[in-house]
């Protein structure tokens, strides 16, 4: 009995055996620390998860917004989907840059960029990082000033 419990008490205390990673034939995953977060222009960094924006086929990106940093209004080609991962996403329909004007939109949510439709986000108080999923190639038109 005291072999069964210093067994089970040392499992405890060096936490439970790792297994094998997926065979990547079958799963390809990207670790946090795998994932290659690239600066981008006001206040932004953009990590790609899969496929290209700018080629044919679903793509799959992550994008950091820096608290107070916003995007201006612009439009995209095509539609995508934005999935908030953390913080609250701040955006607008409107072609005027206004920042009192945004409307927030927290973690767990999920929106529609509709293609041609006007809008500009970005993050208000702090950070926030959102997943965007579509169909390239995709062009995003910035409105005129």
């Amino acid at each position: 009995m005291r072999i069964i419990l210093a067994v089970a008490l040392a499992a405890l205390w060096c936490g439970p055996a790792l297994a094998d990673a997926p065979d990547p034939s079958h799963i390809i995953y990207k670790l946090p620390k795998d994932i290659a977060w690239k600066s981008g222009d006001q206040g932004s960094e953009q990590a790609s998860l899969f496929g290209d924006p700018n080629k044919p086929g679903i793509y799959g990106i992550l994008i950091r917004w820096r608290a107070g940093h916003y995007s201006h209004p612009h439009f995209h080609s095509t539609d995508r989907y934005a999935y908030v991962i953390s913080g609250t996403w701040w955006v607008s329909s409107s072609e005027t840059y206004d920042p009192a004007k945004t409307f927030p939109v927290p973690a767990g949510s999920f929106a529609e960029d509709l293609a041609g439709k006007v809008h500009w986000d970005g993050a208000k108080n702090g950070d926030v990082v959102i997943e965007i999923v579509g169909t390239g190639p995709m062009v995003t038109t910035q409105l005129k000033k």
